[in-house]
């Protein structure tokens, strides 16, 4: 009896869980998974509990509620300047995860070359492979995690016909600059290639570092699905709602995947996520103020302890080398992690082609309350003990 097939050999269980799972064994704290310990605004949930109360607990419409289309419209106008149709240009889609997915199994045919920034969110590997198409890894290294645009040229060949981009970056925190986004942006219209920009951690840049949508530059509005959602900007990863938008071509043949995928989900979500992005300035000021006073608390501890640590210029995830502790293989050290010290990471590895490029690199979220990042910092006091003594 076949018990599987091709498309998901060597796919495993995605690290995420593996390791929020060994977190809840071992009552650790899950530095590892990045999603917030506190929920979002409380006039989003009322706008939800008044949806449940009001009828909208059955399909939405494939393409979403016009609402949260015309929201996501008048977002991308007041963030970027960028003009949208809301009934042609986009899509509401069960989180960026599947907007990803579906954009991929639309877009690539078996064969089909697709340039990645590494490291690269495992489920980009996984939408590549169900597509059957092929991963043209660029590395971002330490200690900068900048992309080498002379190494992303020379990575497109006559097969390639897409470049998935992230920024800003999962898991190193890099945010792409304009003039890196600009050469990204030539060698796109030079080739006539597609882009896939995931942009989840769009409201998430720290000190002077601003997101820039590569669609916004010139060429690329025509070329681009955008892809966001409202988990990481508004603390609520749980409810699943992320959205593509692009030209009506692209955005048409993003939806004849999805409509097979979920169709449609998250009914009573959608007005309350359409609430949310209507948000004023001062929701986005604070919520940038709080996760930069996270993030500075976890890297100063996390340096005080002994790692060497790669401060993020946005989402929420700092980096660290754990080599300095006596530490070498990041897998080994987040699966043994929870019992030694009672907290969870994730290793970078996993998300290289390049092993050893990612081999001492551990992931820490700061997604946590102040309190909970303390605690878990008290408890790494133990590591550098730990480390010579391995």
């Amino acid at each position: 009896m076949k018990t599987s097939s091709a498309r998901i050999q060597g796919l495993g269980t995605t690290i995420f869980a593996e390791m929020s799972a060994l977190a809840a064994r071992t009552n650790a704290i899950n530095l590892g998974q990045g999603f917030p310990d506190t929920d979002g605004p409380g006039f989003v949930i009322e706008a939800a509990v008044d949806a449940l109360h009001n009828g909208h607990n059955q399909y939405a419409p494939g393409t979403g509620i016009a609402p949260l289309r015309q929201a996501i419209a008048d977002h991308q106008r007041r963030f970027y300047g960028l003009e949208l149709a809301p009934d042609t240009e986009v899509a509401v889609t069960t989180g960026a995860t599947e907007a990803v997915a579906a954009a991929l199994l639309s877009l690539i045919d078996p064969g089909d070359e697709i340039i990645v920034l590494e490291p690269y969110y495992d489920s980009y590997v996984a939408g590549i492979q169900f597509a059957g198409g092929v991963r043209k890894p660029v590395t971002l290294r330490a200690p900068d995690f900048r992309p080498n645009l002379d190494e992303l040229r020379a990575a497109v060949t006559s097969r390639t016909t897409a470049i998935l981009l992230n920024s800003p970056h999962n898991p190193t925190g890099t945010v792409l600059t304009r003039d890196e986004l600009a050469a990204i942006a030539d060698v796109a219209i030079e080739r006539d290639l597609v882009v896939i920009s995931d942009e989840v951690y769009e409201h998430l840049t720290f000190d002077a570092h601003r997101h820039i949508p590569i669609a916004t530059l010139p060429g690329m509005a025509e070329r681009t699905l955008t892809i966001s959602s409202g988990g990481k900007s508004f603390s609520f990863t749980g409810w699943k709602i992320g959205w593509a938008t692009g030209p009506a071509p692209l955005i048409d043949a993003l939806l004849a995947s999805k409509q097979f995928l979920t169709y449609t989900s998250g009914s009573p979500l959608q007005p309350a996520i359409a609430a949310a992005l209507g948000a004023d300035d001062a929701y986005f000021a604070e919520f940038t103020r709080q996760m930069t006073a996270q993030r500075d608390q976890l890297c100063d501890g996390l340096r005080e302890i002994g790692f060497d640590v790669f401060v993020p210029a946005g989402t929420y995830f700092a980096t660290t080398d754990i080599r300095p502790l006596g530490f070498d293989d990041g897998v080994e050290f987040c699966r043994t992690l929870p019992e030694r010290a009672g907290v969870a990471a994730i290793p970078h590895q996993v998300f290289y082609d390049d092993i050893d490029a990612g081999r001492p690199l551990v992931r820490w979220a700061f997604c946590k309350q102040p309190e909970v990042i303390a605690e878990a910092l008290r408890r790494l006091k133990t590591l550098p003990d730990l480390g010579r003594s391995c």
